[in-house]
């Protein structure tokens, strides 16, 4: 039995009669020593309203990454506090030893310090502090939370960033800079250079030719400075769970592979998170320090319940853009919320822009498709075949207004819309 129940149990068994009990002379004694000391213990407990407070916490973290914060508590009390303190972080940011005793001596301080291991995205709280003191018996204990806010801002994890040296190598050999020479990519200017047997002979040039009785040809690069504008979808279809990871999050990896890629490219990109207004926003004036802008803003964002309006969608490129530009809608292929929302304005978008649309595919509908082997399996296999013809059928659509569509796996997306990127800025399409 606990100590509290044994004083529960002694207190009730003082109150009865005493010719009721045999031996309740002794019994109140007792209960009447345990009752004085457990006072005598109360009132010999540090107050833990005497305790002065303060957190440091880093700034931010990436998700699935350690981090610790630390807690100092300061006895500003006359008696040594004994004491178990409770961290009040909210579970999603996966602290692991939230509960801690400390004892700390009057007029010194002591630190907390918890291990955390963040399970999500986001602004995770702290918003208080538990602190129960026990007196020098351990019998009793004066409890009192006290607020001791703290903020940790948890930052998209940028697993993609593994891509990111291959496809900058592909990009160095269309700018000139590597070994491989692509002859032809490209529609700026960048060079004169000797004939070699295979050059197209449009990019001759024939003055340099005449001056040097030799013939000589042009070599172009990749156009720099261009304007990337991509849109992230907030809207509910972005909750989707695939692959045990939020359809948001996959997009938000995707966006800071491409957006990087592109930054490194020479061109400028904007960012926009929209549903039915921005969510968040970030101009290609942060260009000297792009990933660190995009990851903050990106790191509140949380999908909304609501349909997405894409008839505000022209109007904010322009916005961000008046030139030509590569826009980039990350979004869902679901046939309904499409055709009802965004291909309407997608003739208005391909005709100022090029357009990719980039989208997860669950591979749960692949794996689906080809279980058959029991009548259960049959139904869900004819769901997935409908619902993959409903995808194809979209992006059929897309594709005959001019629309460029990546449809890939969660892992695969990041690398293939980088991959789109590189194949139109090959083509000098930007």
């Amino acid at each position: 039995m606990s100590i509290t129940g044994r004083f529960v149990l002694l207190a009730f068994l003082g109150t009865l009669p005493v010719a009721l009990y045999p031996g309740a002379t002794s019994i109140l004694l007792w209960t009447a020593c345990l009752l004085g000391a457990a006072a005598l213990d109360l009132a010999l407990a540090a107050s833990p309203r005497r305790q002065g407070l303060s957190r440091s916490l880093p700034d931010t973290v990436r998700l699935t990454e350690a981090c610790t914060s630390v807690l100092t508590v300061r006895n500003y009390s006359r008696r040594p506090l004994h004491a178990q303190v409770r961290e009040g972080w909210q579970p999603s940011a996966g602290a692991i030893n939230p509960v801690q005793r400390i004892s700390v001596p009057v007029g010194e301080s002591r630190q907390v310090q918890v291990r955390m291991l963040p399970e999500r995205r986001g602004h995770l709280r702290v918003e208080q502090v538990t602190i129960r003191s026990f007196g020098p018996l351990g019998l009793t204990a004066r409890q009192l939370s006290i607020p001791a806010p703290g903020l940790l801002r948890v930052l998209p994890p940028f697993h993609s960033k593994r891509h990111l040296p291959s496809k900058l190598r592909r990009l160095r050999e269309l700018d000139g800079r590597a070994a491989v020479q692509i002859r032809g990519a490209g529609t700026e200017f960048d060079s004169l250079r000797d004939y070699v047997r295979g050059d197209d002979v449009r990019s001759i040039d024939w003055r340099a030719t005449a001056r040097r009785r030799e013939t000589v040809v042009r070599t172009w690069r990749p156009e720099r400075d261009r304007r990337v504008v991509i849109v992230l979808d907030t809207s509910r279809t972005s909750a989707a769970r695939i692959n045990d990871e939020p359809r948001l999050d996959t997009s938000m990896e995707a966006a800071l592979l491409l957006a990087v890629l592109a930054q490194r490219g020479g061109d400028r990109v904007d960012f926009l998170a929209f549903d039915r207004r921005p969510r968040a926003r970030v101009a290609s004036a942060a260009k000297g320090n792009l990933l660190n802008s995009l990851v903050k803003a990106m790191a509140p964002l949380e999908a909304e319940l609501i349909e997405a309006d894409w008839s505000r969608i022209p109007s904010h490129v322009r916005a961000i853009s008046s030139h030509r530009s590569l826009v980039v809608l990350l979004t869902s292929l679901d046939s309904g919320s499409v055709e009802e929302g965004l291909l309407p304005v997608l003739a208005e978008l391909t005709s100022q822009h090029v357009v990719v649309v980039a989208s997860v595919r669950d591979p749960r509908l692949d794996e689906m498709r080809a279980e058959r082997q029991s009548a259960s399996d049959v139904y869900r296999a004819a769901a997935a075949e409908r619902a993959l013809l409903d995808r194809a059928a979209v992006k059929s659509q897309f594709r005959q207004l001019g629309t460029e569509v990546v449809d890939a796996p969660p892992h695969e997306l990041p690398p293939q819309l980088a991959d789109m990127y590189i194949r139109l800025k090959a083509a000098g399409r930007l």
